[in-house]
């Protein structure tokens, strides 16, 4: 990897962090405004707006944002403010790729076993923490 190489990686990472951090102090001054109740539906609604953010993004044409750019805002803002976004485009991609059985099973593995490992570790810390 030569000396130019290591500086524009540096710099993605920078820009990525950046917009992640972004993407999260945007998702939490969302979710804030909400509580009970609707703190879900906000949730939902983050998610949404993410997922349609995203795939923008990765059909928007290479001309019209940097790559750099496009790794900042999808990977970091996107990734951020919601890692369902990545989620529901993969899947997407999958589907469109002409992979629908790899697609579904990709969308059960992702639910059932989310939900087990979140079941896993609210019952299991109820039960370490009392």
């Amino acid at each position: 990897m030569s000396a130019e190489d290591v500086r524009i990686a540096g710099m993605t990472l920078l820009m990525v962090t950046v917009a992640g951090a972004a993407g999260v102090a945007a998702r939490y001054g969302i979710s804030s405004l909400f509580h009970g109740d609707l703190l879900p539906w906000a949730t939902v609604g983050i998610n949404v707006v993410g997922s349609f953010l995203l795939g923008l993004l990765i059909v928007m044409p290479m001309a019209w944002v940097d790559p750099q750019a496009r790794l900042a805002l999808g990977v970091g803002f996107l990734g951020g403010f919601t890692t369902f976004s990545t989620f529901s485009v993969q899947a997407l991609v999958d589907f469109d790729a002409g992979e629908p059985g790899r697609a579904l099973l990709y969308i059960a593995a992702s639910v059932l076993l989310g939900l087990a490992a979140a079941a896993a570790g609210f019952y299991g810390g109820r039960q370490l923490f009392g």
